[in-house]
């Protein structure tokens, strides 16, 4: 089913945005006035994309646009569709970075005009220097000033020994949790058992000599580290399972909120998930309270990177952006801690915190890059 949404503030200018690869949805925001497409799914399929592709066309008849916006990576078919819709069109295709998106859709359904430090968290999304992004802390400008941001911190990066099958199979973020911390030689005792001896064997061998390693920041992968080395999940089934079984072990610990993190607060997680291959798997309260610990420690290292930079940058307010806010333990937590800090703290309240909300986002920082550039040229005109 399509939705409509008012905005608190207008937009300055008229813009279709395709948004990204997982839980596509596309907008048309014109004005205060934001028209979503249905959820189309994952873009894996011949039939989600002819869906987004059906749908951006149903939102043009709606009216013009000034510009086609879309996510960074080129392949994502809602990219394409983006380009080619551009040079039909004759607008600008305007690619957003992923988790500038997700800060700048709180932004816009909040109608905050003040500058934010936003925390992104994710799963992964294309970084503007071509590497996977997904536990980031950026500064973004307010209102209709929104296109203007800076990364200014992130997560500690973990390897993904074997790419992409790394997010399906936990084990390997906690072997490679391992190896970064010198300790590879224990990667096939460790999950002896779990998977075959062989398997574990080319893994460190694939580490020690970073061949298909890619790094990545993304707090996703960090929960499949802590899930993997706790031995809640090996493979997972379906799409954030092991962070799934990770929060609802940490929940078997609350309300007992003495168990804080016995860490300095960093954003270096290694030694933290290290620290959980020690846990007896047969102990479930100290599995429970080790799975909570770790919640903490990620709360805790964002918590005071946040404040830091709310100093250091002047702002008052902190935005939430990206899928793994879904989590509440690391959501409240982090909440608390900010605000007894004396900031004020944004979530996504109608918008979908993950994908399904990412084409607000780019949406209006698209717009927000529109009616700068015609700024900028108004102002060379009258100059000429």
């Amino acid at each position: 089913m399509n939705e409509t949404a008012t905005l608190p503030s207008s937009a300055p200018a008229r813009v279709l945005a395709c948004g990204a690869f997982l839980k596509n949805r596309a907008a048309r925001l014109e004005g205060d006035r934001l028209a979503w497409s249905a959820l189309h799914g994952d873009l894996g399929t011949a039939e989600a994309c002819r869906a987004l592709d059906d749908a951006a066309e149903a939102l043009l008849a709606q009216g013009g646009v000034d510009a086609i916006a879309h996510d960074l990576h080129p392949d994502f078919h809602s990219t394409r569709l983006a380009q080619s819709l551009s040079e039909r069109l004759g607008v600008p295709a305007i690619g957003v970075q992923h988790h500038h998106a997700h800060i700048a859709a709180v932004i816009a359904e909040a109608g905050l005009a003040r500058p934010v430090i936003g925390i992104a968290l994710d799963g992964v999304g294309l970084g503007t220097d071509g590497t996977a992004w997904g536990g980031e802390l950026l500064w973004v400008d307010g209102g209709d000033h929104a296109h203007r941001w800076e990364r200014i911190g992130h997560l500690h990066p973990i390897a993904l020994p074997g790419g992409d099958v790394a997010a399906r199979e936990p084990w390997r973020l906690a072997a490679a949790v391992l190896h970064a911390l010198g300790r590879g030689d224990e990667i096939e005792a460790r999950f002896a058992g779990a998977v075959p001896a062989l398997t574990a064997r080319g893994l460190k061998t694939m580490l020690d000599r970073g061949l298909n390693c890619p790094a990545s920041t993304g707090a996703g992968r960090w929960f499949d580290a802590a899930a993997g080395a706790l031995g809640l999940s090996i493979r997972q089934a379906f799409e954030a399972e092991a962070a799934i079984a990770l929060e609802r072990l940490a929940t078997q610990a609350l309300p007992d909120d003495t168990q804080a993190a016995t860490f300095a607060p960093t954003l270096d997680l290694r030694g933290v998930v290290a620290g959980l291959f020690d846990v007896p798997r047969d102990a479930e309260p100290a599995r429970a309270r080790a799975a909570l610990r770790f919640h903490h420690a990620l709360a805790d290292g964002l918590a005071d990177a946040a404040v830091r930079a709310s100093h250091e940058r002047g702002c008052d307010t902190v935005v939430f952006g990206g899928g793994c806010f879904l989590n509440r333990v690391l959501s409240e937590r982090l909440a608390r801690q900010l605000q007894a800090a004396g900031l004020a703290v944004h979530a996504p309240r109608q918008t979908p915190c993950g994908d399904a909300g990412l084409a607000l986002g780019q949406a209006w920082v698209a717009a927000c890059r529109v009616a700068r550039a015609t700024l900028s040229s108004n102002a060379l005109a009258l100059e000429s």
